[in-house]
């Protein structure tokens, strides 16, 4: 297999590990955001507990993966584009004086490309929004299959649903979603190397678990850096590509509907669950993604060599 053969199935299989883990709390976070109403800081945790138990309830406990297909039609894809694309983007940018890494890093069973900070921030960003246009339709199918605003009977409805309406509900919330994704993915990736190289620096690993270790930490910290940082625009677009009202068509009309009917709270809907899955994510994700590189890279690793 070629090189970008290795990182799209490294990828395809990350984004399948990560989807059908943590579907769950995906779909919580959408039925959080999708609303209006007001959440007391003191009410949020026991209304994701009756929002969950309400959906077992009615639909069981398979209710709570809702949307797994639709989500695995964005994620496969779209993981498996990003890291594939990241490494085109970073093997490039490597080969310059400018984003090439300043010295060669601490070894961490890793065979990614080595850059520097800019040259991480620019990787990640650049990447994460490019795939994320183009895969803008299968975002507002994954979003609004979550919501129970809408109530398809199956994908093939949904989709030939979203195809009649056009491009401006196949692309709604677009910009929205790439400037979330640009600061996350620019943060996400800047803080998953230097951590992998600081963690390194302090107990060098020496097998493939070790590395998997590092990588999953690394991972699971820069997930929530980034999450924490970009959150309030999570909420924006899934407004957005949930709601169909005059008051969330645009960016800056849907900014002022959630500040006037929810303050600066509304903000930070569904941010405990998003910090909940999007570590975890990360860390499944990456730690994955890594493992599956290394082992097509070197099929028959041995305790104690170091694999780059």
């Amino acid at each position: 297999m070629n090189n970008a053969g290795q990182h799209l199935l490294s990828g395809a299989l990350s984004g399948l590990a990560s989807t059908i883990t943590l579907q769950p709390l995906d779909l919580l976070k959408t039925r959080l955001q999708q609303g209006d109403g007001r959440v007391s800081g003191s009410r949020h945790a026991g209304t994701v507990v009756s929002l969950a138990r309400d959906i077992v309830r009615r639909d069981g406990v398979l209710g709570l993966w809702r949307g797994t297909t639709a989500t695995l039609l964005r994620n496969v894809p779209g993981v498996a584009f990003y890291f594939a694309g990241m490494n085109q983007v970073r093997t490039m940018l490597a080969g310059t004086t400018y984003f090439a890494a300043e010295s060669e890093r601490t070894r961490s069973g890793s065979v990614l490309p080595k850059l520097n900070k800019q040259g991480n921030l620019l990787a990640g960003a650049f990447t994460r929004v490019t795939v994320g246009a183009l895969l803008n339709p299968f975002t507002v199918l994954k979003a609004r299959y979550e919501s129970n605003f809408y109530q398809y009977s199956s994908i093939s409805s949904a989709v030939r649903s979203l195809v009649r309406a056009g491009p401006s509900e196949l692309f709604r919330g677009v910009v929205a979603t790439s400037l979330r994704d640009a600061p996350y993915a620019g943060i996400f990736v800047l803080c998953y190397e230097q951590l992998k190289h600081e963690i390194s620096s302090l107990a060098l690993p020496s097998s493939s678990a070790q590395s998997g270790l590092v990588h999953g930490i690394s991972a699971a910290t820069s997930g929530a850096l980034a999450t924490l940082a970009t959150h309030p625009l999570d909420v924006v677009k899934t407004k957005m590509q949930v709601r169909t009202e005059a008051k969330y068509q645009g960016l800056l009309r849907s900014i002022l509907t959630i500040q006037r009917e929810r303050g600066l709270l509304g903000f930070f809907d569904g941010a405990l669950l998003r910090l909940s899955r999007k570590p975890l994510n990360s860390a499944i994700a990456w730690a994955t993604y890594e493992a599956v590189l290394m082992l097509m890279r070197d099929p028959e690793p041995r305790e104690g060599r170091d694999s780059t």
